[in-house]
């Protein structure tokens, strides 16, 4: 069953959720905190989806810094270790950054609805 096909009551655990998706997220590539909330059936939920990576952000084994706003800019990057964390992370990727900003964002989304298997 698609984790999107499910409603949010029965979710028990939002937070976990959010994080298997996340760490599905190529090296490389970007999504956004909408697109990972649309992907849960909970399409106005992105400040969620933030709230559940701000809990994150300095645990390497969840690539919190791959996830931007919809318009590409780096609006998490407060919660890493230092300012430049998140986008020396993406840098590390081959993922260009100027003024917070990913470069060709577009080329470089991922939607996680297309992942080809079932997460719950």
């Amino acid at each position: 069953m698609r984790l999107a096909s499910l409603p949010m009551h029965t979710k028990a655990h939002f937070f976990e959720d959010v994080y298997e998706i996340v760490k599905r997220i190529p090296p490389g590539r970007v999504t956004t905190y909408g697109a990972i909330a649309h992907c849960l059936g909970v399409k106005g939920s992105a400040r969620m989806v933030g709230w559940a990576l701000h809990q994150v952000a300095q645990h390497p084994e969840i690539p919190a810094h791959r996830v931007v706003n919809c318009r590409g800019l780096l609006t998490g990057k407060h919660h890493f270790a230092g300012k430049a964390t998140m986008e020396q992370r993406l840098a590390s990727e081959s993922v260009r950054v100027c003024n917070d900003q990913i470069q060709g964002f577009a080329q470089l989304f991922w939607d996680p609805l297309q992942i080809g298997d079932a997460l719950v």
